[in-house]
């Protein structure tokens, strides 16, 4: 339809007592001037909307368009509300020029002017808000002044798998009681929120983007730690690639627990940076004792979005650990003491049970997670748990050649024996010799078919296994034609009683003693073993001749290790409530470790 015959249908005045002349004078003045003047700005107003850096993060994205709607319509403010399916509420996301409007309490997507744009896909204008029911925010729109509003519907793209696209409701706020809205107001505010879905388009294609070179780092840099032949540590792991993940979080330091197989007690296996963490390294509590362990290790029957926390299947965020009833007070201290606004808490499921959380402490408020964001942290926390299995695999590796150079040694001195002409006079050495292969080659099987490296508690002779080791070391030296270390008669105690596992109690005494023996230099030292009873403890003490750098023993006191054995026996010492102090005396090294006396 033309200007021309809509000016005459519609008989806004008498158009057609005009002349011909006059009827195409006023066509042209609208049709090229007033109107060629609102398209352009139509058009300026999406191109700005448009040029919206899409590299910012979504909240900001929504905040700044907001701020450019409000400005374009010559409205006062605006708020964004997004549908949550899995509580069917619209959460408050951000706004502009209503301070306070994002922690407001979630609404009902039933019976609320957002869950109605949302629900039938439709603007909504509300000419007056105090009277309308529909509208739940009554308080914050008398705080400020507004009376009436129009809510436009906004799509954010999903993009992954068959994920849906999340919904949102746009709402621009106007002062003006009982306010007539025109059609065009209506049609601009739709145009420039489709317009703002187009820039959280691009933001999602770019966020996928980054998401898969995030992911191929993390990947190459665990491939680079390993080609380089050294120690496979978890922490190294941890500490490497979590400073990568900066750009999502502003990190004060984060940590991952390792659950046991019951689901009661949770272990720190790795912190970043390793002194600035809630809980000691290898420090083992119960899960019940700390409410937001056990919501995310158990879940939530249905998503949660409260003022303090946040439960979601994927994840649980405390926004506001002073506040939040799922914090501790030793928790609450921490989080004062180093300034953090933010906890989340992701569980990392294997076989479809949670097997490790990664906990992450934030100094800035938080108050949602993208998927991306959380599959990013999902994917760099299995990854780290494969690390930790490689770790495993390198231990079991290392240990094997403890029992194999003992089992070596010893097969050739009874081959010796038996080459010899009088093999009478040797057979109780050869019945010894063949009592302790048998024994390691038992070692050897347990090691390769055991799934723990450690095994299960049980109550042991913290004496009785360090001479048995002792032992078999001193032939490994007589193997290796070692006449320059000198062994002392070991001091065993009666009654030195703990309770660990004893295949891996074995595992670190061959680790003490093999570096104990390396490191007796090549003009020749002393080899000592002592089993004493020191308080309540049961202490082992190994002492040999040689000397080490202060700043080795201060970086050692410290827990930072750098060789496999020294890592294996600290964390299992660690990992059964015991103590190592590693010190020298004079001309000789010190290295002892102690377990609390069984029950």
């Amino acid at each position: 339809m033309s200007l021309e015959t809509f000016l005459s249908d519609r008989k806004v005045f008498d158009f057609q007592f005009l002349t011909s002349e006059e009827r195409s004078r006023l066509v042209t003045l609208i049709d090229e001037e007033y109107l060629s003047g609102v398209v352009s700005k139509i058009i300026l107003e999406s191109e700005e909307i448009l040029a919206i850096d899409p590299g910012k993060s979504r909240k900001q994205i929504l905040e700044d368009a907001a701020e450019k709607i409000v400005r374009d319509l010559g409205a006062e403010a605006a708020s964004i509300r997004l549908f949550d399916i899995r509580s069917f509420t619209m959460v408050s996301f951000g706004s502009h020029g209503m301070e306070g409007y994002e922690r407001m309490d979630a609404v009902s997507a039933k019976n609320s002017i957002a869950g109605l744009v949302i629900t039938e896909n439709r603007s909504v204008a509300v000419p007056n808000i105090l009277e309308d029911d529909r509208y739940k925010s009554k308080n914050i729109a008398i705080a400020h002044g507004y009376h009436s509003l129009i809510a436009v519907p906004l799509t954010i793209p999903s993009f992954i798998g068959s994920g849906q696209d999340l919904l949102g409701s746009l709402q621009i706020y106007y002062r003006e009681n009982n306010k007539r809205f025109a059609k065009l107001e209506i049609i601009r505010a739709e145009l420039l929120a489709r317009r703002v879905s187009f820039v959280l388009a691009k933001k999602k294609i770019l966020d996928l983007h980054n998401l898969n070179l995030q992911k191929e780092q993390i990947v190459d840099n665990i491939y680079i730690k390993l080609s380089n032949r050294e120690a496979i540590r978890l922490n190294d792991f941890f500490n490497m690639i979590i400073p990568e993940l900066g750009r999502f979080l502003q990190l004060q330091s984060c940590g991952l627990y390792t659950l046991s197989d019951n689901q009661k007690h949770l272990q720190l296996a790795a912190a970043y940076p390793t002194n600035k963490t809630y809980h000691e390294s290898g420090h083992t509590f119960t899960v019940t004792h700390h409410s937001y362990f056990w919501v995310a290790i158990h879940g939530n029957k249905e998503h949660v979005d409260m003022p303090y926390e946040r439960v979601n299947p994927s994840y649980v965020l405390i926004k506001n650990p002073l506040q939040s009833e799922m914090v501790s007070e030793g928790m609450r201290s921490f989080v004062s003491e180093h300034q953090i606004h933010s906890i989340l808490l992701v569980p990392l499921h294997i076989e479809q049970k949670v097997r490790h959380i990664m906990v992450f402490y934030a100094t800035e408020h938080k108050f949602s997670f993208s998927d991306e964001e959380i599959e990013l942290l999902t994917f760099f926390g299995k990854e780290i748990t494969k690390a930790s299995r490689l770790e495993f695999l390198g231990n079991m590796l290392h240990d094997f050649k403890n029992p194999a150079i003992a089992m070596a040694g010893l097969a050739e001195r009874a081959g010796k024996i038996l080459a010899s002409k009088d093999i009478e006079s040797s057979r109780q050495k050869l019945k010894t010799y063949l009592k302790v292969i048998t024994r390691e080659a038992t070692r050897l099987q347990d090691m390769s078919l055991t799934i723990s490296a450690e095994g299960h508690d049980q109550i042991v002779d913290l004496g009785r296994i360090a001479l048995e080791r002792f032992r078999i070391n001193e032939e490994v030296i007589k193997v290796f034609r070692k006449l320059n270390i000198t062994l002392s008669q070991p001091i065993i105690e009666e009654g030195m009683m703990v309770r660990c596992p004893v295949f891996g109690l074995e595992r670190i005494l061959d680790n003490l003693l093999n570096n104990a023996t390396k490191a007796i230099p090549p003009t020749g030292g002393i080899l000592e073993l002592r089993c004493v009873r020191e308080g309540n403890m049961a202490c082992l003490e190994i002492k040999n001749s040689g000397t080490i750098p202060p700043d080795v023993i201060e970086r050692l006191q410290k827990g930072e290790i750098g060789g496999r054995g020294l890592n294996i026996i600290w964390r299992f010492v660690e990992g059964n409530n015991g103590k190592i102090i590693f010190r020298t005396e004079g001309e000789y090294i010190i290295f002892s470790i102690s377990f609390p006396f069984a029950a």
